[in-house]
């Protein structure tokens, strides 16, 4: 929704103003289709060279995201951080055994269903199962298991940036097929140096639509994109940090009410539930 908002207050502002000043749209309308195709074109077939398959579908999928509130509100962190307690606090109460068969079929488990919102979600109960395998398996200490959750997330963090770095890039050359697109257009002009004044103009104020376009584009549409998908890995990141700064705490002994308190430190103050409604909320559940 807020996407669509600033869309609208960005065209409405240019193209309002450029109106209100006694700017001709037809000039804009007849040189339009040609000078997108020209920049849109060559964008993307720059695009498509700068970007492996993997990271164009990485992009394809994200795009959608951008017109989606995001997922990570403290309704899910509180949910996220119930089942955290009620899995430590089921290892401490019967050992750390007992999770095991909650760990190797989350699936099946009653602690994962109990928690749809979380634990339906693939991403998250792979990681949060992996550790807690290593865990139960009591073959690696705190530090090690840090750094490797350090290393797992930075790559999550790379692969999730992939699609922003993508758009960067494309928003940095906007400009210059922009250019190229006049450059084009003062050619068409020259080799038509013979016609009357008024056709020049015409001609030349088309050519000029595409350097607006190329930065339009540019820092109107794809910059503020990339932008917003960043905000949006940075989101998900943080899921996995509360994750791992809870475990962590845990594997240090802390008690489950200790860990989760862990957790919720390292949450965005926006979506960071109080110590009393985190409290309130985990015992509700047990």
């Amino acid at each position: 929704m807020f996407l669509i908002i600033g869309y609208l207050i960005c065209f409405g502002c240019i193209f309002g103003v450029f109106v209100a000043h006694g700017g001709n749209v037809k000039v804009l309308l007849e040189a339009l289709p040609f000078e997108m195709i020209t920049i849109g074109g060559g964008a993307l077939g720059a695009f498509v060279v700068n970007n492996q398959p993997k990271v164009l579908k990485a992009t394809m999928a994200a795009l959608p995201s951008a017109l989606k509130g995001s997922k990570y509100t403290k309704a899910r962190y509180l949910e996220l951080m119930s089942l955290l307690y009620d899995i430590l606090q089921k290892a401490r109460k019967e050992g750390l055994m007992a999770i095991e068969g909650d760990v190797e079929s989350p699936k099946d488990s009653p602690l994962f269903q109990k928690y749809p919102g979380v634990g339906s979600d693939h991403h998250v109960v792979e990681f949060m199962t992996d550790y807690l395998r290593m865990m139960v398996s009591g073959n690696l200490n705190a530090h090690e298991i840090e750094a490797l959750m350090d290393s797992e997330i930075e790559t999550h963090h790379q692969e999730a940036h992939a699609p922003v770095a993508a758009l960067t890039r494309l928003a940095g050359a906007l400009p210059a097929f922009g250019i190229v697109a006049a450059v084009l257009g003062v050619v068409n002009t020259m080799g038509s140096v013979g016609q009357p004044p008024a056709v020049l103009g015409g001609m030349i104020a088309s050519a000029l639509v595409g350097t607006f376009l190329g930065i339009f584009l540019a820092y109107g549409v794809a910059e503020p994109l990339a932008g917003l998908l960043e905000q949006k890995a940075e989101d998900a990141a943080k899921e996995f940090v509360c994750i791992k700064t809870t475990l962590l705490a845990s594997m240090q002994g802390y008690n489950p009410a200790t860990a989760i308190e862990f957790g919720r430190k390292v949450l965005f103050s926006d979506v960071r539930p109080g110590f009393l409604e985190l409290e309130s909320h985990v015992k509700g559940k047990s």
